[in-house]
């Protein structure tokens, strides 16, 4: 009886073994994405681990200056990086990590593109008059309110006042950009004009002197004070004014910075940031149009699952699924 019982135990053994072998290994895949991928990234999540048991996929927003920084600057572990400005990870991430000689990363891939809009609620003050022809007016108005994102954190802040400087060009309102932004910050912002390109230099600290202007962090913590009536407009992403069901006035593509037509025409347009963190990594902006993009860190825990993760998150955007940015163009490098 006692070699039975022994004989039990080892198949037992043996059966349990098996099962532990086969069991999915449990994995945490850390995303630090864009504001404006949040909702998109909120589908993709549930969708990737629902085809990958054992994997929690956990996503966290900032703008995308600050999606950069929490690896660079901050230190944190990462193993997927989604910003809105491709040009921001050469700039930011195309050095070598602290106590490294390797890059934060040395690639990136191009995922999807978006186009700039005015969005706005049946609550916005002159709702009922704006138009795609007089929307720069509208927006001048001394009782208008307007939002958009922190320049030093976020690439719609930044691409929100390339747009005004567009606009003021495009129209010939030599006075736009003075009214709806300068003239309402204490801290001086410059523009100047040589060889054929604007340049908007920014202070330190972007803080509005009134209430003409109003700035958050990232552009979608402006669509909670939208929705309640605490802006009457704010500059958004195409598929974040979509994704909310918000309505939105277009601009012509010589202005939305989403068409690779007019490249030429965006880089008339450069804005300086005021950071001092920028002097030694690059401070200058400059306006091209919106392609958001991907990395993996060189230190990331799971390269392997991003490697899957980023692969479908780019086979999922070339779809134009409702809420997202749109595809890339054919033929678009990447």
């Amino acid at each position: 009886m006692r070699s039975v019982a022994i004989a039990v135990l080892l198949v037992g053994s043996i059966l349990l073994a098996g099962c532990s072998g086969t069991a999915p290994q449990s994995k945490t895949l850390k995303v630090i994405a864009a504001g404006s991928l949040l909702a998109p990234f909120a589908e993709a999540e549930q969708e990737f681990e629902a085809s990958h048991p054992g994997v929690d996929v956990q996503i966290e927003g900032h703008g995308s200056i600050q999606v950069i920084r929490q690896v660079t600057d901050l230190g944190r572990s990462a193993d997927v990086i989604a910003v809105a400005d491709e040009s921001l990870i050469p700039d930011l991430m195309y050095r070598p990590m602290k106590n490294s000689s390797r890059n934060y990363t040395d690639w990136y891939q191009p995922i999807s593109t978006n186009e700039m809009v005015i969005a706005y609620t049946n609550k916005s003050r002159y709702h009922e008059e704006i138009r795609q022809d007089n929307w720069y007016r509208i927006l001048a108005r001394p009782d208008v309110r307007l939002g958009f994102s922190n320049p030093m954190l976020d690439a719609a802040g930044y691409r929100s006042l390339m747009v005004l400087q567009l606009a003021e060009e495009e129209y010939r309102e030599p006075m736009l950009f003075e009214t709806i932004v300068t003239d309402h910050f204490p801290s001086t912002i410059t523009v100047s004009s040589g060889e054929g390109v604007t340049t908007i230099t920014l202070p330190e600290i972007m803080r509005p002197s009134d209430d003409k202007v109003v700035i958050r962090d990232g552009s979608i913590y402006l669509l909670s004070l939208l929705s309640a009536g605490g802006i009457d407009y704010a500059i958004e992403y195409r598929s974040v004014a979509e994704g909310m069901n918000l309505s939105y006035v277009t601009l012509p593509p010589s202005i939305h910075l989403g068409s690779a037509e007019y490249a030429d025409r965006y880089r008339d347009v450069t804005v300086i940031l005021g950071f001092p963190r920028f002097a030694t990594i690059g401070s200058e902006r400059n306006g091209l149009p919106v392609v958001y993009a991907v990395t993996i860190p060189a230190n990331a825990p799971n390269p392997d699952l991003a490697r899957e993760f980023i692969g479908y998150i780019a086979n999922e955007s070339a779809k134009g699924r409702p809420g997202w940015p749109a595809p890339l163009p054919e033929g678009a490098v990447s």
